[in-house]
């Protein structure tokens, strides 16, 4: 029984010293380092070799796919942060998120894994210096390895309310 409240113990010190723990996708556009919520994510597909436009959207939708009987919009990541947009490659994957019960898909260039990140690796977009609109980032995290992950708020990068209450 002491082993277990001395475990609890350490484990309490270490949330206090480390923060909060996310689990995050990490995945790479044009080999810059970028991170979603673990629990957005619905699935990872291979992008189909077909997406049916959708005439009138935005330019930074790509269209829509089936994905087993549900239709998703697929939205191209490079297009919306200001990247230029380029061939897609076998490593390419749709990254398919649920936000308030919607699917919706995201281009990727690759996923290169999923980690956990704590607090105190993450600072805030203010301390970065980039071409992208800052508002599109929650922060940015300091991996172990030295790389530095940009951590997506997806609800204000494709503007999530204001799409679904266009659908409503």
């Amino acid at each position: 029984m002491e082993n277990i409240k001395v475990d609890d113990d350490l484990k309490q010190r270490d949330v206090e010293r480390r923060g909060a723990e996310h689990i995050t996708l990490v995945f790479e556009l044009n080999e810059e380092s970028f991170g979603l919520d673990v629990n957005s994510i619905r699935e990872i597909v291979r992008v189909p070799p077909f997406i049916t436009r959708v005439p009138n959207s935005p330019g930074y939708i790509r269209g829509v796919i089936n994905l087993r009987g549900s239709i998703v919009p697929v939205f191209d990541m490079e297009l919306k942060i200001g990247m230029n947009q380029k061939e897609l490659t076998d490593e390419a994957r749709i990254v398919v998120v649920s936000w308030n019960e919607t699917l919706f898909g995201i281009i990727v260039d690759s996923v290169r894994e999923v980690c956990t990140i704590y607090d105190v690796q993450i600072e805030s977009a203010s301390q970065i210096n980039t071409s992208m609109d800052r508002k599109y980032i929650l922060g940015v995290a300091k991996h172990e390895d030295g790389r530095l992950i940009l951590l997506l708020d997806l609800a204000v990068l494709f503007e999530i309310d204001a799409i679904l209450e266009e659908e409503a």
